[in-house]
């Protein structure tokens, strides 16, 4: 097996779960029956480098709520598939769509929903507190908990295997 940061040279999209790997998993219930969820600043800060530097970053959870969308949204990220039950189906139209092989692929997920969208490609990464199955098939394991910057950690480390972070900081696009 390689060295998994030489995986991370062909890197070209980012794909992760919601629940979990950009939040720390809590949903606090609204009487209206909408779910508030907690996202990291680092990690959108990530997420946003990463859209203008014109990788693919999409999400793909079985969970549902218009402040996951419009989080998204604010960071640019146009690839936003919410409530989907079949992540198998869903991936395989993403990657169809853009043209993608298994090996420009990174997928975060943290649980058994993300197990066999992983296996698909060819960068299966989690945070530090996925499950078990998980973490076995996972090429990385990222020393942040979902929602505590693992997001971030895996955008910063590809982005700095192929010499684009801080690209936009020298160029002053901030």
């Amino acid at each position: 097996m390689k060295n998994y940061k030489e995986l991370l040279k062909d890197v070209t999209t980012f794909i992760f779960d919601y629940d979990g790997v950009m939040t720390q998993g809590d949903v606090i219930m609204l009487p209206s029956g909408e779910g508030l969820r907690a996202t990291n600043v680092k990690d959108g800060f990530a997420i946003q480098l990463a859209v203008r530097l014109g990788y693919n970053v999409a999400v793909i959870s079985g969970g549902y709520a218009d402040s996951m969308t419009q989080r998204m949204r604010m960071l640019g990220v146009k690839d936003v598939f919410t409530h989907i039950p079949n992540k198998i189906i869903k991936l395989e139209e993403y990657m169809k769509d853009k043209n993608l092989k298994k090996e420009q692929v990174v997928y975060m997920g943290d649980d058994m929903p993300d197990y066999p969208v992983m296996q698909m490609v060819g960068v299966p990464v989690c945070p530090a507190d996925a499950s078990e199955e998980i973490k076995q098939i996972s090429v990385y394991i990222s020393n942040k908990d979902g929602g505590k910057g693992a997001v971030r950690d895996i955008i910063e480390q590809v982005l700095k295997v192929q010499d684009n972070w801080m690209k936009d900081f020298e160029n002053h696009l901030w």
